[in-house]
């Protein structure tokens, strides 16, 4: 009997102990509960209704103990949490570079570069999901011809979970504008998919594979009966390759 009310009463201490943990995150909100797994890449706490929710390590401030709770829990309201707040809602900065062959269907491969400068949001709601768009300079070089342009684009990159290290999926879209007369620019879009590492809550560093596609038109002269004759056609030239990406 006395064994049974000691477990009782130990079991009791265990449950009014648990819920003793408040978790202060980056942007000035607290979430009360009991933390049922922690490690330096992710903190699970379970409220009171016992749902549960994650949070990357990096997101989160501290966590207090029953001692350090003096307020509710609601957003903390001082001028450090507003400062957060609204350093979070400050656009983030992709910047990629890139290199890898070039290929026209049909003739021998070449080599290609580029350089890709994105403005977005590197954090939406709870994800670190990248929305946004830019400019960039992209560089090819096909049996002696060479193809510069300018793609406008929209992109998104997308990490599969939202712990430090996660691997990450890319895509963009956009309108190529040619660097030169002789030819035109058309459609641009690319695909990627690589590692991320978070760095911190603003701050990634990611090595993926990509293939980039661009249409374009160039002018071919063909002779006919020994007469010269000049007309536009379409190429598409697609670009295989690595690049390291920098979120900032």
């Amino acid at each position: 009997m006395i064994k049974r009310l000691y477990i009782l009463v130990l079991f009791a201490v265990l449950c009014v102990c648990a819920h003793a943990e408040t978790i202060l995150l980056r942007t000035g909100a607290r979430v009360k509960g009991t933390i049922v797994f922690q490690n330096e890449e992710v903190v699970i706490i379970r409220d009171e209704s016992g749902a549960r929710f994650q949070y990357m390590r990096a997101d989160v401030e501290t966590v207090l103990s029953d001692e350090e709770q003096n307020e509710p829990n609601e957003p903390v309201n001082d001028q450090r949490a507003n400062d957060q707040m609204e350093n979070g809602k400050k656009a983030s900065i992709l910047l990629e570079l890139g290199g890898g062959a070039a290929v026209i269907p049909g003739e021998p491969a070449g080599g290609a570069f580029s350089v890709d400068l994105l403005v977005g949001s590197h954090h939406i709601g709870d994800k670190h999901l990248f929305v946004g768009g830019g400019l960039g300079y992209h560089g090819l070089f096909i049996g002696g011809e060479k193809y510069n342009f300018l793609p406008l684009q929209v992109a998104v990159r997308m990490p599969f979970t939202e712990s430090k290290h996660a691997p990450v999926f890319g895509a963009a879209l956009g309108y190529g504008i040619a660097l030169s007369k002789d030819y035109m620019g058309g459609i641009y879009a690319g695909i990627d998919l690589g590692y991320r590492c978070q760095l911190n809550p603003k701050t990634a560093l990611a090595i993926v594979a990509y293939t980039q596609f661009q249409q374009a038109q160039v002018t071919v002269v063909e002779t006919v009966d020994s007469q010269p004759y000049e007309h536009r056609t379409g190429r598409n030239l697609v670009v295989p390759g690595v690049k390291l990406a920098l979120y900032f």
